[in-house]
């Protein structure tokens, strides 16, 4: 038989994000700093949903978000009774040692509340400015002055968070009278695209003219749709170096949000675009606030900007594996490694790195397996009930029996205290 010349080339490129290009903004509570933008992390961020006004329920939600991985947690503060509680939050935070920077998230009378409760802005860590809520004609550039002589006397970074929701409308109304002057206008989405970065543009550009540094102002420009996502923060990424908050505002619910937000992030951070993420999910009935960190949280880890829990492969399933063996197995293990994390990462420094690997049959389970650090390739249908376990890479043992599962488990426990444990021992 003839050999066949490949004309495929001999390497082939690692799919790899492409490296930021922003500056490095700071984020301080006490002696705790979060760094963002430039070859820091890319942050994970959150907002609570309770009512302000109501300190203990708030301070109890921020504490779950930061607990769940939330790095920057965001309050509304909307009216004199909230911003008198802000300082009462941060003082139940500190004495539950919870130390995650607050930002304030201001519409409409944020120069009120800022100058009226001093307390208030000291308690915060950063500000949240939406231009288009700021005021209208005189009293825009006024009002918008007045946050950010808030934010230099404190000392605070801002965020100016343009939402195509609330955008300014004179600026918007200008640029389509532009634009129907040219010879060839633009179609109406394009304009906006354009409306939302010059808003958020000339917002930074005031608030640097007005004495902050570069580095202490941050820009979103959030939409609803995953296309204009992307196409606006293309265009907005090439026309600065400010550090930028990624969110896909309103994604929506369930799956339609989490893969929403997923599928526009995952494209721009792949592109070296965004410095801090925030996943905006319309949380189901009786579902936690805290499921949109999680889907942040792994989208992070997905595209391997960053580690935060160890990773369980686990088979899909097919008609090989009518059992359901592998599917509570691999609950089992992703659930507990999970729980355990808060424990683990004080003890076993390094373990969110871990691999682990629960197949469902021979097809694909001894391979899947020993790319893990440790794996389980279960019994399919018809197979012969033996699983073999792989520990780095080599076949270690062979369980056999009813329980597979626990001794597995008690297998995994065993590996992590030994291969990270030793770390601890070490220092």
């Amino acid at each position: 038989m003839a050999m066949v010349q490949s004309s495929h080339p001999d390497w082939v490129e690692p799919a790899l994000p492409r490296a930021r290009r922003s500056r490095q903004a700071r984020i301080v509570w006490g002696s705790r700093v979060v760094t963002v933008g430039g070859d820091a992390p890319v942050r994970v961020q959150s907002m609570t949903n309770t009512d302000t006004e109501d300190a203990i329920a708030t301070a109890i939600q921020v504490k779950e978000l930061a607990q769940a991985g939330s790095e920057i947690v965001r309050i509304t503060v909307n009216t004199p009774e909230a911003a008198k509680a802000v300082p009462y939050v941060r003082e139940q935070l500190d004495r539950m040692g919870i130390d995650v920077p607050l930002v304030g998230d201001f519409h409409y009378n944020g120069h009120t509340l800022l100058s009226d409760y001093p307390a208030c802005a000291e308690a915060l860590s950063k500000y949240r400015i939406n231009p288009g809520n700021v005021g209208r004609g005189r009293k825009k550039d006024v009002q918008f002055a007045q946050m950010v002589e808030a934010a230099l006397r404190y000392d605070r970074p801002v965020r100016i968070g343009v939402n195509w929701g609330s955008l300014d409308q004179d600026l918007l109304a200008g640029m389509m009278d532009e634009n129907a002057l040219r010879a060839q206008p633009w179609d109406a989405r394009q304009v906006m695209y354009q409306a939302l970065i010059e808003s958020a543009l000339q917002s930074a550009g005031e608030a640097v003219r007005l004495g902050m540094a570069p580095e202490q102002v941050l820009i979103s420009c959030k939409v609803s749709g995953v296309q204009d996502l992307i196409s606006v923060y293309r265009g907005l990424a090439a026309r600065t170096d400010h550090p930028l908050h990624l969110g896909l505002t309103e994604a929506g619910m369930g799956t339609k949000g989490t893969v929403a937000s997923a599928t526009a992030m995952g494209i721009l951070l792949q592109e070296g675009i965004g410095d801090t993420i925030r996943v905006s999910l319309t949380p189901q009935p009786g579902e936690s606030r805290t499921q949109e960190v999680a889907v942040a949280l792994e989208i992070l880890q997905s595209l391997g900007l960053r580690t935060f829990n160890p990773s369980v492969t686990a088979c899909p399933g097919c008609g090989r594996t009518t059992s359901t063996v592998f599917q509570e197995l691999a609950k089992q293990i992703d659930d507990h490694l999970r729980a355990m994390m808060p424990i683990w990462k004080s003890r076993y420094p390094g373990v969110e790195k871990l691999k682990v690997a629960v197949m469902g049959c021979i097809v694909n389970g001894p391979g899947e397996s020993k790319h893990a650090d440790i794996g389980i390739s279960l019994p399919g249908t018809g197979e012969a009930p033996a699983a073999p376990v792989f520990i780095d890479g080599e076949k270690a043992l062979t369980l056999r029996g009813e329980g597979i599962a626990q001794e597995f488990h008690k297998l995994v426990e065993g590996y992590i205290e030994r291969r990270f444990g030793s770390v601890t021992s070490a220092h």
